[in-house]
């Protein structure tokens, strides 16, 4: 098994080395998937600093490959970064010598894409070389382009790791300004791209030296052999020693390389089909496709990762506890108990604390009320258990209700009460009697049928109001006194309106 950096990080196998460290192939527990690591070599301040720098660039670019997180453990540093197999262009070159001029167009289109996004960012990158230009293994596909290695690049206006008099870069693709002790800035990184340029179509290092003493001397020069012309067009603008004479922006390369490339001919079916390889190489023993097969010491068991060792068929933070086993209970049948619980009998264990003394217990239902067990199913009937054809569990027929002749005994679940002398009697709550109609039976339901009898009822018929009798005595009497009273009142009061009438004719 790996090296675990820092609890995360599972380095795997080396893939590369830089000129500040080592590049290794790398498991991130945590994302749960192959990562590019690198690793510090050296661990002086000045080495750190720079490390610092270049792992603080994030730049998202489909085309640019940045940093993406860090970690320290002691007294080492990594920085990972998205995995690319496919090699750089020095793989490519080597395997195939100078490239299609229309699959060259298709390269540095998407170089100048990604630097634009970095120039975007005030960024220099100062060391742009075949190299750094990292491919995916797309097979015969579409190629796919990252520029990588940031570790020489530096912001507009940050102060410089190096001196004044001292060069940072690559022999062979430094801009002469740089030779020459410039400050860092775009159109260096533009004459790199018109070095890169060369290197593709011509299938070897160009001799800058050479080519800018020539510039100097003659001015442009004629188009090298297997070059168009409107793209060497665009390579010499790129190459000019002068920086005002090159373009201004790697938007405005990009446009003119374009508007090139619509004038080169189709590739015909004799050219040579460029295939991208896997230059990685297979997994070391001990790892899978879906990571380590077996869990390494000293990977922090983070939140949704499983302490136990990793099945490779399974992956991590999938661990789950048993679920119970619950069994839906059917109608006649008895609960599961756990074992602990379980009295000698089958029955539910009670603690000996807690059971009731002779005669205190639960009622005897065998007296007070109605044996409620089902009987046996006829022959050729399914049991209780049975499933029905929805999935279902059969219900047994519905018992009619009927009343008992039995005395009533107390609510089932209660304990009942001891007969005390002078101790009053459970008596049950009173019920009104129910309707004639509610004491027939209902007709006996097949066990077999696909639907239970609690789910498709037969319609029943609104019982009859019943009609009351009337009588005298609930009868509302009406307010006021009785006639014996209200009579001889009601004469005494004519009396009085005659007697006062008569007085008033007399006035």
């Amino acid at each position: 098994m790996g090296e675990v950096f820092a609890g995360r990080y599972e380095l795997v196998d080396p893939i590369g080395r830089g000129g500040v460290g080592a590049v290794w192939r790398a498991w991130d527990h945590r994302r749960r998937r192959y990562v590019a690591a690198k690793v510090l070599q050296q661990r002086d301040a000045h080495s750190l600093l720079r490390f610092v720098r270049e792992q603080a660039m994030r730049i998202d670019h489909p085309h640019v490959l940045a940093p993406a997180s860090w970690a320290a453990d002691d007294d080492k540093v990594l920085f990972t970064m998205d995995l690319v197999t496919g090699g750089s262009l020095v793989h490519l070159v080597g395997d195939y010598g100078p490239l299609p001029p229309a699959f060259v167009c298709t390269l540095l289109d998407q170089l100048l894409a990604g630097l634009a996004a970095v120039h975007a960012e005030d960024v220099v990158h100062r060391d742009i070389k075949p190299a750094n230009l990292l491919l995916e293994a797309t097979g015969t596909g579409r190629p796919r382009l990252r520029l990588s290695d940031f570790g020489i690049a530096m912001r507009l206006g940050e102060p410089r790791l190096t001196e004044t008099n001292l060069v940072v870069g690559t022999p062979g693709y430094l801009a002469p300004e740089q030779m020459m002790g410039a400050e860092p800035d775009f159109p260096a990184d533009l004459f790199a791209v018109g070095l890169v340029a060369l290197y593709l179509l011509e299938g070897a290092k160009p001799d800058a030296k050479a080519l800018v003493q020539y510039f100097a001397e003659h001015g442009t020069p004629p188009a090298p052999q297997g070059i168009p012309e409107p793209l060497w067009q665009v390579v010499a603008t790129l190459v000019q020693p002068d920086p005002p004479a090159r373009f201004r922006t790697a938007t405005g390369a990009r446009k003119a390389l374009a508007a090139a490339a619509e004038l080169l001919p189709e590739p015909g079916p004799d050219d040579e089909l460029i295939e991208i390889f896997d230059q990685v190489g297979p997994l070391p023993t001990g790892f899978g496709p879906d990571g380590p097969l077996r869990r390494a010491s000293g990977v922090d068991a983070a939140p949704g990762l499983d302490a136990a060792p990793t099945d490779p068929r399974r992956p991590l933070g999938s661990g789950s506890a048993p679920e119970p086993d619950v069994t839906p209970s059917a109608p006649g049948r008895t609960p599961s108990v756990p074992d602990g619980m379980r009295a000698p009998d089958g029955g539910m264990g009670i603690p000996d604390g807690m059971r009731a003394p002779d005669g205190l217990g639960a009622p005897d239902r065998t007296s007070s009320t109605p044996d409620r067990t089902p009987s046996a199913a006829p022959p050729g009937t399914a049991g209780p258990s049975a499933m029905s054809e929805t999935g279902s569990f059969h219900l047994p027929p519905p018992q009619p209700t009927v009343a008992s002749s039995a005395a009533p005994g107390p609510p089932q679940g209660h304990a009942r009460t001891p007969d005390f002398p002078g101790s009053p009697r459970y008596r049950p709550p009173y019920a009104p009697p129910l309707p004639a109609q509610a004491l027939t039976p209902s007709p006996e339901q097949r066990a077999d049928v696909p639907t239970a009898s609690y789910t498709a009822r037969s319609p029943r018929s609104r019982p009859p109001a019943q009609a009351y009798p009337q009588h005298r005595a609930a009868r509302r009497r009406r307010p006021g006194p009785p006639a014996r009273v209200a009579v001889p009142l009601l004469l005494l009061a004519l009396a009085c309106y005659a007697v006062g009438f008569w007085a008033l004719t007399r006035i």
